[in-house]
């Protein structure tokens, strides 16, 4: 089986946010690998792109009851009708985290795939630190290729788990 790797970035974004994320998903489809996201807009509108413009697979975990409701680059959509109970599927169906910008949806997504033990990679995400000086398990990348191949790496190898 493929490897899954989540995207999660807020449903708006820069020109230069959207940049990265379409990149990062251009990145995981040439990889291989399979893209997750929330199947909407905005950060995850511009990673289906990139991995759809580079053959890839997409799959978008919607907050609704309509597959209607994903973007066009979405290979599989899978209709929740959790709302924002959704980002916890979202993060659970990767094998590693990529944060990508982000408002408030994103830091949740973050705590949950930092609870299931899911490694997390931001780029111009939440910077995030605790008072006890421990190691949180959030890498931080420069560029969106630095983000993928952090990814790939901290990613459990097929069958290990994950």
């Amino acid at each position: 089986m493929s490897r899954q790797i989540s995207v999660i970035g807020a449903s708006q974004g820069s020109g230069y946010i959207l940049g990265v994320a379409e990149a990062v998903g251009r990145g995981i489809a040439e990889a291989g690998a399979v893209l997750v996201c929330g199947g909407r807009t905005g950060v995850m509108e511009a990673a289906s792109k990139g991995a759809a413009d580079a053959g890839g697979i997409v799959v978008g975990i919607l907050p609704t009851l309509s597959t209607d409701d994903a973007n066009p680059y979405v290979t599989y959509a899978v209709a929740t009708g959790t709302g924002h109970a959704r980002n916890l599927a979202v993060v659970a169906s990767g094998e590693a985290v990529i944060a990508i910008g982000g408002e408030w949806g994103t830091l949740s997504e973050i705590a949950f795939a930092r609870r299931l033990d899911r490694p997390v990679v931001a780029i111009q995400s939440w910077k995030l630190r605790n008072n006890a000086g421990t190691d949180l398990g959030i890498t931080e990348a420069e560029t969106p290729e630095e983000a993928v191949e952090a990814a790939l790496s901290s990613a459990a190898s097929p069958g290990e788990g994950g």
